[in-house]
């Protein structure tokens, strides 16, 4: 497919997808009360992790598992309620399961378009971990699949699944916070992010996140959740970025950087700033939304409203009352409250209802396209050293 046919369709598509519920055709012939059952695809921690959730939704089932580390498949296929999945080495054995309905693909970034590709092709609806796809031709490929498909398809990006953050992206829209200027997001660790290896041989298998071959590194891996949610919030995607990078402080042999810094502008001179440290975990996840009426800042689970200036003033006064206390969680702010499930939890319970009842997941295709282009020109931007433009460069306009 040429660029420009990309850019049209992806056009239409994101037009398409404006409604809750899209013309997919009839793609699951079971009752919504019928057991919906799911193969993983990549059992390291993210996989096997998310095994645990599936077992405590209704009517959903890991009904096979798939990784091509013994130890690793071993592990996911004893989390599995009753132990009854089987297992795989080879995905496309697995896609050949016939009373597989769906699967679930958490392998290396780097492979997540081809596979993806071959389950949609072999009439499996897909959750398909973020980063979406590695690149922009692998972004395209999966975008027209999944686009020519009748089946269900989610990215990973969790916290489009979380009430809290729905709460919030509409608290925002309707104005909480007035015109926004800027959104500062961070995501430190301390720590060399690597995983332990039990033979030397196995080191770019289990440790992929550190080699460019497979990874996108820390933009790909922590801060393309971020991403997601600043085109969310604000309908679009980024004109330009720069960023820098490096690798300072492990030196181990890593090819993606342990520090990444980034600055997207976007539409209305919005500036998103990204921060991932791996030598310093001071505030660990946050995200700032910086408006003219107040800031919003959120972690995983909690939110809180700081009001700003004489919008402070003006909640004095709640519900008509003068001098009335407004409740300040330790100088946090206000709290947002809203009840909620853990985000990955609710994101499978999103999927599983979304094949039932033949909707458009919030985090699509497309929303994981935006997101996974966004994440390939900030790596281009810190790797060439440039400033990487959106227009004319790829598919998929705001």
């Amino acid at each position: 497919m040429k660029r420009r046919e990309f850019v049209v369709k992806g056009s239409l598509a994101t037009a398409a997808l404006g409604t809750s519920s899209v013309a997919l055709g009839k793609v699951f012939d079971k009752s919504p009360n019928e057991t919906l059952r799911i193969g993983i695809i990549g059992t390291g921690d993210r996989g096997g992790g998310l095994i645990p959730l599936i077992n405590q939704i209704e009517n959903f089932e890991v009904t096979a598992c798939c990784d091509i580390l013994p130890f690793r498949l071993n592990k996911a296929l004893n989390k599995v309620d009753g132990k009854k999945a089987t297992g795989y080495k080879e995905y496309r054995k697995l896609l050949e399961q016939p009373d597989l309905d769906a699967v679930l693909v958490a392998t290396p970034f780097n492979t997540h378009s081809k596979i993806a590709v071959d389950a949609l092709d072999a009439g499996k609806h897909v959750y398909c971990e973020k980063t979406l796809a590695k690149g922009f031709m692998g972004i395209e490929q999966l975008v027209a699949k999944a686009q020519a498909s009748n089946k269900i398809f989610q990215t990973g990006h969790q916290y489009h699944s979380s009430r809290l953050y729905t709460h919030v992206v509409d608290l925002i829209k309707n104005g909480k916070v007035g015109t926004i200027s800027a959104f500062e997001c961070q995501w430190n660790r301390n720590g060399d992010w690597r995983r332990p290896v039990p033979e030397p041989g196995l080191e770019r298998l289990i440790n992929w996140r550190m080699y460019r071959e497979f990874s996108g590194g820390l933009v790909a891996e922590l801060c393309s959740h971020q991403i997601d949610f600043v085109n969310w919030v604000t309908d679009s995607v980024p004109e330009k970025v720069i960023g820098v990078g490096g690798i300072d402080y492990w030196k181990d042999g890593r090819e993606t950087y342990d520090n990444i810094h980034l600055i997207y502008t976007y539409p209305k001179g919005i500036k998103a700033k990204f921060t991932c440290l791996t030598s310093n975990a001071m505030n660990d996840y946050r995200i700032k939304v910086l408006g003219d009426k107040g800031s919003i800042i959120l972690d995983y689970t909690k939110a809180w409203f700081y009001p700003e200036g004489s919008y402070q003033k003006e909640m004095g006064e709640v519900d008509g009352v003068a001098g009335a206390t407004v409740a300040w969680d330790k100088g946090k702010g206000i709290p947002i409250e809203v009840d909620h499930a853990d985000p990955s939890k609710q994101a499978l319970m999103d999927f599983k209802e979304s094949i039932a009842n033949t909707t458009e997941p919030i985090s699509n295709v497309i929303s994981g396209a935006k997101a996974a282009i966004c994440v390939q020109m900030g790596l281009d931007a810190m790797h060439e050293e440039k400033i990487v433009e959106w227009k004319g460069h790829h598919g998929l306009e705001g």
